[in-house]
This record gives C-alpha cells, structure tokens and sequence, in this order.
C-alpha cells in the first residue's frame, strides 16, 4: 500500500482518536500558520535545477506561462511551496498526496458510469505525505487567486475558511461512516450546482449550467474536429510548433515506419496495465498518428503526446494523452516512491485518491529515439473534461467552489489515510481553518515576492522567455 496506516482499522476507535489528540501535542492546530521563509531560499534556482530533465526548446514557454501573472507562477511552483512546506510544523499523519492541490488542479470529467463527476485531477506529483501539506497548497491557491481577482482581504479570508472549513467538518462526517461508504462516495456535478443554487445569482447558475452542457461536447469526436485536418483520404493531426508537432516532423531523420513500429510497442506494453476488459475495449482501437503537445503551466517541457486512435473508418477517434511521469516535487522533502515506475507511481495515487477514474488509465515506459528511458502515463486527452473559469469568480462562486475542493480532497484523504485520527486532530471547531487562512494570505505574500525574483530573473536573461505564444 501506498500509505501504511499501521493497522489503524484494527485499532478501537477510542485509539484512533487519542492519535489524533496526540499529534495536536506535536503540531497544535495554530502552530498551521506558521511560515518563516529560510534565509537561502532560492526559488528561481529549484525551478531552474527541476527543468534540466526537461525539453529544453520549451521551456521558455513554460517560463512566458508562469510570468502571466501570480497565480500562474504559482501554478509552477509546486516544487519551491514543497521546499518551504518541509520547514513547518506538521501532525505526522500522513495520506496519499496530490502534491499539487491548487485550484486549478480539480475540475469535472466523466465518470465510467457517464455522469459528470467533481474531484481531484492532476497527479504528476503524488507521494504520501503530512496532510497538511494538500490543505495548505489549495488554501494558499485561494488567497493567489483572490487577490488576482481584485477581492478584498475580508472577501479572500471567507473564502479560504469556506475551504478549509468544508474539509475539516468533510473529515469528520467521514470519520462517522463506514469504510466502504467513503470509498464509494463522490461529488456529482449536477447535484452540486442544485445545492449551492441558492448562493449562486441566477446569471452565475445559468452560466453554470452552460458549462456543464458544453463539458458533454468535449470528447474524442469534438478533438478531431479541432486537431485534425483531412490529407490525402486520411486524418492527420494539424501541425503548430511548438505547441503540437507530429513524430515525424520532431524526428525528421528516422524512418517513419520505425517509430511507428516503436510507438505500438509502446502501446502494447501500456494496453497490459489496463484491467482485462478496457484492454479488450482498447485492442477494437488501431494508432493513426502520433504529435507532441504543450500542455498547462506546471508541465511544460514534459514530453507530454496525443496518440490518434480509431475503431473503424475515421468515424470513431480516441485521444490518448501519454504524459512523461518525472521524480515527484515532493521526493526530497516525502522519501522516494515506493513504485519502479513513476508513471506507475502517478497512476497508483489518482487510483487511491480519485472516486472513480478514467477508463483508458495506465502506465508505460519508453527508450526513445534519443536512446534515455523516460516513464508515462497515459490517459484520455478528452472526456467530458472541463475546469471552472477561475479568472470569472465572483467571490461567493469562488467561496462554493472552495467548498467542492476542501470536500474532494478530505474525501480523497479519507481514502488513504486513517480518516477517525484526522478528524480527532482537525477538532470540533474553527481552530485549524483559522490557521489555515493566517497561513494562506502568509504565504500568498512569499508567492508575490517569488514572482517578482521570476521576473527579475526573465529581465536579466537568468530565465529564458517567449510570452507570444
């Protein structure tokens, strides 16, 4: 298991709750505040180690993405906010851990049972570690994106209690049900929007709805509208350096049935990861082609493709998305995976922490053309997927949103950790939602002073930069 929990579901439940009780000696629901950066921190220079594995013809993209604004620097700077998080106090319970739980990693998608579910959704950095650690990273996510938003002090810390309130008191609803009710449970889409309809202004709900209408539109068949092109009586996928380039314009000087020949191999080794019947699902599929493509803030200068599939005359398309699986962000500061594989690593935490997870979810390995063995894993490119504008929220859309988060992600933790110790820890009242928020807007501050040493760094020519495209 991915997190040993020592037994906890043999200990009495009176055990459990002193665990909690104890570990509030260790790290006292206030001492959640607290951050004092260290005097050598140097987070341009983490950011700039991380990315030496990286493509390096992409990585100005990455860096143009990240000066956007704050809050996108923020979206890449999981491995810094994972260097300072090590310097505070924690409880010592641990749980599987996104790793990188800004706000902008949960979002809607389809269910294998086709309804349009809410949860957790990014996992390049998933490890076990302190709790706290998701909680902090989503809630200083908030204060980022309030401030960004133009909301008022007052306004970002409603929000951020909203949050952090809905996973404490999420916690120890779910400390009260059996096992096999947390693990089943999740967040339907719809259901939410009717719950918070009454906190929403009826524009805000019908927007809402407009969205989850379109999130049905974004599948397969809408990404061959949108990414491919007819060429001589075949699908092609539409060429746009550097964002999307076909394998056989990257590799200009290998034979193109070659990698081909290496690419189904590829597949093949993924398709014995999947469990028998969505391999059966899989084998009706054939390759067509295959292109590198940028994707999000974080993972720029990942190798990270799109793999055209079909079932039957150009009528039936599959995206797969194979994404490069690096050393997590979390590894020095967690302990090493307990996988061989981090592409395996990546697929194991989003098993344990998701309710229910995309059909096509598996892990590879690849020797490239460039003779280095990298992991992957790979997923559909779309199905149903949709995140929420964060940029539009008004704060109390922003408010019910923090809401869904802080339930997915106790939901998640509950999981995989030892759900009665962490809501004895959390307590019965506001203690460690207030902290939480302190430490939010806290760390908001250091986020805004990184942000400025990234575009310093861009100034002087440290980082390299393209903002066109």
């Amino acid at each position: 298991m991915p997190v040993k929990t020592e037994n906890a579901e043999q200990l009495s439940r009176a055990d459990r709750e002193a665990r909690g009780k104890d570990a509030q000696a260790v790290a006292p629901l206030e001492s959640n505040a607290e951050f004092t950066p260290g005097p050598s921190r140097d987070p341009v220079g983490l950011l700039l180690e991380q990315e030496k594995t990286r493509v390096p013809e992409l990585l100005p993209v990455r860096h143009g993405r990240m000066l956007v604004s704050p809050f996108t620097f923020y979206r890449g700077a999981a491995l810094p906010m994972a260097a300072d998080l090590a310097t505070t106090p924690t409880s010592g319970l641990r749980v599987q851990l996104c790793g990188d739980a800004h706000l902008s990693n949960f979002g809607a998608f389809a269910s294998p049972a086709r309804r349009l579910v809410f949860d957790v959704n990014d996992f390049d950095e998933t490890l076990p570690g302190p709790f706290e650690w998701d909680v902090k990273r989503l809630a200083a996510s908030l204060a980022v994106a309030g401030r960004e938003n133009g909301f008022t002090a007052k306004a970002r810390r409603k929000i951020i209690l909203a949050g952090a309130e809905s996973y404490r008191t999420a916690m120890r609803a779910f400390a009260e049900q059996p096992f096999l009710a947390v693990w089943y449970a999740h967040l339907d889409v719809e259901d939410a929007i009717a719950q918070f309809r009454s906190q929403m202004k009826k524009k805000r709900v019908k927007a809402t709805e407009k969205m989850v209408a379109k999130a049905h539109t974004e599948d397969s068949t809408k990404a061959l509208r949108k990414l491919t092109t007819q060429a001589n009586g075949q699908r092609r996928i539409i060429s746009d350096p550097p964002l999307i380039e076909p394998v056989e314009q990257l590799f200009p000087d290998v034979r193109v049935d070659a990698i081909y020949k290496l690419l189904r191999e590829v597949l093949g080794k993924y398709q014995r990861t999947l469990q028998s019947d969505r391999k059966h699902l899989l084998e009706q599929f054939t390759l067509v082609q295959v292109a590198r493509k940028v994707v999000g803030v974080g993972s720029v200068g990942t190798r990270c493709w799109i793999a055209l599939m079909d079932a039957g005359d150009g009528t039936e398309p599959l995206f797969l998305q194979p994404k490069e699986a690096q050393a997590s962000a979390l590894a020095a500061y967690c302990g090493r995976s307990p996988y061989a594989s981090h592409g395996e690593r990546v697929v194991a935490g989003q098993l344990l922490m998701q309710a229910e997870s995309d059909i096509f979810l598996g892990w590879t390995h690849v020797t490239g053309p460039d003779g280095v063995d990298r992991d992957y894993y790979v997923r559909q490119l779309k199905d149903w997927k949709f995140s929420f504008p964060i940029e539009q929220m008004i704060p109390s859309g922003m408010a019910a949103y923090a809401q869904m988060c802080g339930w997915s992600l106790a939901r998640a933790h509950a999981r995989s950790g030892d759900r009665i110790t962490l809501a004895s820890y959390l307590g019965g009242s506001d203690q460690f939602a207030q902290a939480i928020a302190d430490f939010a807007e806290t760390y908001a501050d250091q986020n805004d002073r990184d942000y400025a040493a990234f575009q310093a760094a861009a100034k002087d020519g440290r980082v390299q930069t393209t903002t066109d495209i």
